[in-house]
């Protein structure tokens, strides 16, 4: 890693520092002044779900996931997240935004209403996968919300890199090749994430409705709430985005073959125990197939390589055509303590971490260390906290905290080389104040919220509704200037025109769609 972090600073190459790319894409539920899950359908003033660059929906109608653009400008990236939020505050009436992963009261199923994108094959596709999704896991897991942070290096950075390395085969692949090793380092490394921004420890207990065998503690004696002592992120866990069904898919990332044939073997095969959902019997369609995964999506991982794809091309067809372009992160929790649920400072560690993960040493994976990799992230799952905890490294087993220390003190490396490259001392001072919340678990966000939940004398549902609420006035009293107001009016507009174009331009039935949609894993 030093080798490689010296190539980079020197010959002038440190500006390649200055060019990482990054999105963020962030979930809000929209909900009712009283924080109950909207019923509303998204507001046409939004624009359209189906087209719109910046304004969509996840799962449910009521699920908003803001994007922003592939910037190298990291503040401009937040900036544009906050302007998002404005417009789409200018819009919500008396409507406002959850402002934390785990749900508002949920009151089952019903309550939640799925996504819908209006009447072209395109549109009925991600509503039936939608409706599939619900069928089989539930739709309350379904309105958990998360921050995902999409991470790439410049195009000169890796032919930079190449060369150095001999020029082996082709860029393609060699970049490809070490996207993965990003992304096997990551997978060894992310409980570290987990520990430092997780902020669910605990959970409003209607979300748990009619389960009892949860594990979890009554915060109160009313059990409004749900928790665990020493909890950072339920959101990852198993009462989240986890699948036991998904187990048994063995996932692996030491090459993009195995990766692509691991999920062409999910998604081409059928899964006895969804075939009593009607997958297009009679015109039925309650969820896309009965396969293990219905598209790539459903395949719940912390990391994902990714590339964009052309217009109804599969995710992994454009990975097979041209390889990863950049990774997505995907167990940042929505931070309720954040306007926007996270700022600069995180931002800034998150890149030094994987850099950190792009430029070390990253061995092949195999199960038993996969097997190890999900102990630690259930471990600081649910008692990442917990003094003394131990995790499993290659080296035995190692306390927590000294293993978080000593990661800590690699990336603060690669965090002084971000610094030398953008002349400041902002990198480092965010690897210091992670090394702070290692010496202090008081001083994480899962440790807040329950500070806060029981210095205020609040239930989770409380305290999350009341810092929505001040997110929501903090929004309002900071209105979009007129330019900017204009530009989102233009793109609704655009939006809308796109997708009536992508309807009336429909020119084959529904199952010839999914028929035409499917083929495309035969030739992957």
């Amino acid at each position: 890693m030093q080798q490689h972090l010296k190539t980079l600073s020197g010959n002038g190459s440190g500006a390649l520092l200055r060019e990482i790319h990054r999105g963020i894409e962030k979930e809000s539920l929209r909900i009712s002044p009283e924080g109950r899950i909207a019923q509303t359908p998204h507001p046409a003033a939004l624009g359209s779900a189906l087209t719109h660059s910046s304004i969509t929906t996840d799962y449910s109608e009521a699920l908003l996931e803001f994007i922003t653009p592939v910037d190298t400008d990291l503040e401009g990236s937040l900036r544009t997240l906050a302007d998002i939020h404005r417009h789409v505050y200018s819009q919500l009436n008396d409507e406002i935004l959850w402002s934390a992963s785990m749900p508002c009261v949920v009151a089952g199923d019903d309550s939640i209403p799925v996504a819908q994108y209006g009447s072209s094959n395109v549109a009925h596709m991600k509503t039936v996968y939608r409706y599939g999704l619900g069928h089989r896991y539930g739709r309350a897991m379904q309105v958990i919300s998360g921050i995902h942070y999409n991470f790439s290096m410049p195009h000169a950075y890796w032919e930079q890199d190449w060369r150095e390395a001999g020029s082996p085969g082709g860029l393609k692949d060699w970049i490809t090749g070490r996207y993965l090793a990003l992304i096997r380092n990551f997978h060894r490394y992310s409980w570290l994430l987990i520990y430092l921004f997780g902020a669910s420890p605990a959970l409003c207990a209607s979300f748990l409705r009619d389960r009892d065998t949860h594990g979890l503690e009554k915060f109160d004696p009313e059990g409004k709430t749900l928790y665990l002592p020493y909890a950072t992120a339920l959101r990852m866990g198993d009462l989240g985005y986890n699948s036991a069904a998904q187990r048994d898919l063995q996932v692996c990332y030491n090459s993009l073959d195995n990766y692509v044939g691991a999920l062409r073997k999910g998604i081409m095969q059928p899964r006895s125990e969804y075939s009593h959902i009607p997958s297009g019997q009679d015109g039925d369609y309650q969820q896309l197939n009965d396969s293990l995964l219905q598209i790539e999506n459903e395949f719940y991982s912390t990391i994902r390589p990714k590339r964009v794809a052309y217009s109804g091309e599969t995710p992994l067809s454009a990975l097979r055509r041209g390889g990863i372009e950049y990774v997505e992160v995907r167990c940042i929790d929505v931070s309720p303590f954040n306007p926007i649920g996270l700022d600069a400072e995180q931002v800034r560690f998150l890149d030094s971490f994987l850099l950190f993960c792009l430029l070390s040493d990253s061995p092949a994976c195999d199960e038993a260390e996969r097997d190890h990799q999900q102990a630690n992230l259930r471990l600081v799952v649910n008692r990442g906290r917990e003094p003394g905890l131990q995790l499993s490294s290659r080296q035995g087993e190692r306390k927590l905290t000294d293993w978080a220390s000593d990661l800590l003190q690699q990336i603060d490396l690669v965090a002084g080389a971000l610094d030398d490259a953008h002349h400041s001392d902002a990198y480092r001072q965010s690897v210091a104040a992670q090394q702070a919340k290692v010496d202090d678990p008081e001083l994480t966000p899962s440790a807040r919220v329950l500070r806060e939940m029981r210095e205020r004398d609040l239930p989770y549902f409380r305290l999350a509704l009341a810092y929505s609420q001040q997110w929501a006035q903090y929004f309002r009293e900071e209105p979009l200037a007129a330019d900017a107001q204009a530009r989102f009016e233009q793109e609704r507009e655009e939006s809308l025109a796109a997708q009536r174009d992508i309807e009336a331009n429909d020119d084959i039935s529904f199952e010839q769609y999914l028929q035409r949609f499917y083929a495309q894993y035969q030739a992957v």
